[in-house]
């Protein structure tokens, strides 16, 4: 039933690609202008200031030969020897220089003292893995992605080190590379058990679980043109992310639940002899993140709050604006308390940083910077100033703009711009005709008869792009591609035009999103099955979430009419829900008794979602002894029938 497949797409957490290659032209080389951009890149910023790989190769003790980490399936979860080309000297013309410069430095993998007693993972996932020596066992501050990565890792750790057992695991934030690799280094036996402890802060399983979910599928689609997934690796391809290398892919994403949370700045803990004082950082880098300060080694772990980049305040795959102004009290608050006190930094990416003078013109400037975006763009949207106007215009002061550690590698100036404006004011510029635009296929017909047709307007593009006039370019050749999606000169000329501006671009994601809508108007839409949904992530969610989640998957014209009033108890957890759908709205309510219902069942949160995804049926469920039912179990089946199916290979470039 295609209703019941589209949850079941939730229970399997991969990355398959199923590719159906058309004839396609092959990626072009650089053009004049790129050339030329690029080499002025050179020109613009000190390259000559080598202090970032010095930094990042301190402290090397080892790395595992060829890093290639496969699944218990033999296939690749993460592949580190597809960089190798990046280990040469010369800057490729079709790569910005500058984002060349932080790939080769991300490039560098293994297992790093920072200072005595802590050591960190990178080069094994896009996110580090920090590792506390602490009096009888290893307190791990997150552990990744992917099961397979994190143990790789920990397994480098104890070819060079004492095997202690784990104390304790922390979650940094809710992000996904930040907790999804738990089970590849815990057994959660131990947590249950409570021989490990897994530390938290306030907000991290809703929000992580919310995030993966209720908008996963798109996010999923979204996240390949971020992370340029299905890109060749090489130097008209996949260089880099900014943040890190590229996300580990088709791995096992888990996730255990915190047992201890983190509620306040200033709690305290003190963890197998190793003493840490938490700062709480909601709604900058994550929903729900805090910071690390370890006294006894005078060292800050600044989570994702300040790296080596100018972050996002909003992510490209799509996620809930970040706060500005948050963002800059909290690195604020960390140099008041920790700055005349800290001798090293790390974060949960990139390389740390040492020295106490360093560190508080390091911290300073991340915060400077954030202030800066924050204060001058709503400056200029009280003089009237649009968003596109703003994010066009505004840069970044000279000091801080020379600054290495906020180049616009993840996040930049004009996107983090953008998410201000949409933060404070939305989407809407306050002008009339853009209050109710024609949808883009039916806008793109009527611009291209306006401008005379596409051979009119192709004409035009080329024009522009032998100019070198590729953003201009690429707007009209959209039109025409929407207009005509079956013109295949029309979509090969975009992609030349996406894939000069790819090259161009500083900001790894930037440059992954437009060579993934090169190669995508060239190969046509793949074929991808992907969820960001684990089943530990499901397995998270409250009878809250499931039936929110419920709710988002009716089909509003489907379910016109149907009206039913189900009364579920979750028996683990002792909680009865009345579900009523009418006017095509799934609505619940918490309740302590029951009234009359149509169908009523007592069926753990865990069943109830196996039903929904195909893996079980409700008699089996009853057959079992998982399952009460009383009433017509047939109107479960007819709530099933109204959901939609989700498949993350949706068009982007192409209507």
């Amino acid at each position: 039933m295609k209703s019941k497949k589209s949850i079941m797409k939730l229970i399997v957490m991969s990355l398959v690609l199923s590719i159906s290659l058309y004839a396609a032209e092959e990626p072009k080389d650089a053009s004049s202008f790129t050339k030329e951009k690029n080499a002025q890149v050179l020109k613009d910023l000190p390259f000559s200031d080598t202090q970032d790989f010095t930094d990042a190769k301190k402290g090397f003790i080892a790395t595992t030969p060829e890093l290639i980490i496969k699944n218990d399936k033999g296939e690749v979860v993460w592949d580190m020897k597809s960089y190798e080309y990046q280990m040469g000297t010369g800057v490729p013309v079709t790569v910005n220089p500058s984002l060349w410069r932080v790939a080769q430095i991300n490039s560098l993998n293994g297992l790093f003292q920072v200072t005595d007693k802590v050591y960190q993972i990178r080069g094994f996932d896009i996110s580090n893995m920090t590792i506390i020596e602490g009096t009888k066992g290893l307190i791990i501050i997150d552990p990744m992605i992917s099961a397979e990565t994190a143990k790789a890792g920990l397994d480098l750790y104890y070819k060079n080190r004492p095997q202690k057992p784990i104390s304790a695991v922390i979650y940094s934030h809710s992000h996904v590379d930040h907790y999804g690799g738990v089970k590849g280094i815990v057994d959660e036996k131990d947590v249950k058990s409570g021989k490990v402890k897994v530390l938290a802060p306030s907000g991290f399983l809703e929000e992580a679980v919310k995030e993966n979910v209720y908008a996963g599928n798109a996010m999923s689609r979204r996240s390949f043109y971020q992370y340029g997934s299905m890109l060749p690796r090489n130097p008209k391809g996949h260089v880099d992310t900014g943040l890190g290398k590229t996300v580990s892919s088709g791995g096992n994403v888990t996730l255990i639940p915190p047992t201890d949370i983190i509620k306040t700045t200033g709690e305290k803990r003190t963890i197998d002899g190793v003493q840490i004082e938490f700062l709480m950082a909601p709604n900058t880098e994550a929903p729900a993140e805090m910071l690390m300060y370890f006294p006894q080694f005078k060292l800050l772990n600044t989570a994702e709050d300040a790296t080596h980049t100018l972050h996002n305040l909003y992510t490209l795959r799509g996620a809930q604006v970040r706060d500005a102004e948050n963002w800059w009290k909290v690195l604020d608050e960390a140099v008041a308390r920790y700055g005349d006190k800290t001798d090293v930094v790390i974060a949960q990416h990139h390389w740390p940083k040492w020295g106490n003078k360093e560190i508080v013109s390091y911290l300073s400037n991340q915060r400077d910077a954030y202030k800066y975006l924050n204060d001058q763009t709503l400056r200029l949207i009280n003089k009237g100033y649009t968003m596109n106007e703003i994010a066009e215009n505004l840069k970044l002061p000279q000091n801080l703009d020379q600054d290495w550690a906020l180049r616009g590698y993840y996040g930049s100036v004009s996107h983090d711009i953008k998410a201000i404006y949409q933060r404070y004011l939305g989407w809407y510029d306050s002008n009339p005709a853009n209050l109710n635009p024609l949808p883009p296929e039916e806008s793109a017909k009527k611009y291209v008869e306006y401008m005379g047709g596409s051979a009119a307007v192709m004409k035009k593009a080329r024009e522009a792009y032998n100019k070198g006039d590729y953003r201009w370019a690429a707007e009209v050749m959209n039109k025409v591609v929407f207009a005509e999606p079956n013109n295949t000169a029309a979509k090969n000329l975009q992609a030349d035009i996406l894939e000069q501006l790819g090259y161009q671009s500083e900001n790894g994601t930037w440059r992954n999103e437009y060579l993934m809508g090169a190669y995508e108007l060239r190969n046509g839409t793949p074929k991808i099955t992907a969820t960001t949904a684990s089943p530990d992530t499901l397995n998270a969610m409250t009878p809250d979430m499931i039936l929110d989640y419920f709710g988002i998957h009716i089909i509003g014209d489907k379910a016109n009419g149907k009206k039913m009033v189900i009364n579920w108890e979750e028996p683990n957890l002792k909680e009865k829900y009345v579900i009523t759908l009418e006017n095509s709205v799934l609505v619940y309510r918490k309740v302590n008794s029951f009234g009359n219902a149509d169908l009523s069942m007592t069926i753990p949160k865990e069943s109830l979602l196996g039903i929904a995804g195909n893996a079980t049926t409700l008699d089996k469920e009853v057959q079992a002894g998982r399952a009460k039912v009383t009433g017509d179990t047939s109107k479960f089946n007819e709530l099933l029938e109204t959901f939609d199916s989700f498949t993350p290979d949706f068009n982007i470039v192409t209507p």
